[in-house]
């Protein structure tokens, strides 16, 4: 048995503040002030996601404010300069939108951050509504889990599955996320399987692992 990896929809955040794709530019400043994010979904019908809105976005006003540019960096930076001369937030917005659904792994989340370099993920289900939002620090939620949870998921998902005859021998320690595994077990193919398996379950840190093995294997 595998341990049960944890997906979006255990971490994300169900109440999201969005905008509608004629929210003015002063109404998406005034919301994320007072929502304290920096970045809205933008929303049309019954919660499609059909943007983001970023305070990257909204600063390429302020950046060419009283920046004249040339005719070669106009084009260059078409978008841009677009952008900043916009008000509402269908002209605002980054389209179509990178969204992630509730069902994917932490791991394909945080590839999909790094790959599209954006701090947080719109979660939509398969008619692209909104469901919740997910960011850099909801992935890092699951390093928060107790050592004693973390302890007793390793106990049940790894040793009692992989050596149910010498589980009684193994020890499972667990100290800031790190966990220990020592005792004797029969079987000396399966070490390297513990340990790996130890390091797939949720909110692991790192993995020590001090198994031996008792008379043959």
């Amino acid at each position: 048995m595998t341990p049960q990896p944890f997906t979006v929809a255990d971490v994300m955040t169900k109440k999201v503040v969005a905008v509608l794709p004629g929210a003015e530019f002063k109404e998406i400043v005034a919301a994320m002030e007072r929502w304290k994010v920096t970045a809205v979904p933008v929303v049309e019908g019954e919660g499609r996601v059909v943007g983001v809105v970023s305070e990257a976005d909204l600063l390429l006003k302020e950046e060419f404010h009283d920046h004249r540019l040339g005719l070669v960096e106009q084009m260059r930076r078409l978008d841009a300069t677009a952008k900043a001369g916009s008000r509402r937030a269908q002209d605002l917005m980054t389209s179509p939108p990178v969204t992630v659904a509730p069902g994917a792994s932490l791991p394909q989340a945080a590839r999909l951050m790094a790959a599209h370099r954006v701090k947080r993920l719109p979660v939509v289900d398969t008619n692209g509504t909104i469901q919740g939002i997910v960011s850099r620090s909801d992935l890092l939620k699951v390093f928060l889990r107790p050592d004693e949870d973390l302890a007793a998921d390793v106990r049940h998902d790894v040793v009692e599955h992989l050596f149910p005859l010498s589980r009684h021998q193994v020890d499972v320690r667990v100290d800031a996320g790190v966990v220990t595994l020592s005792g004797e077990v029969h079987d000396s193919t399966l070490v390297p399987l513990a340990a790996r398996l130890t390091r797939a379950v949720e909110g692991v840190v790192d993995v020590r692992c001090e198994l031996t093995t008792q008379g043959r294997t």
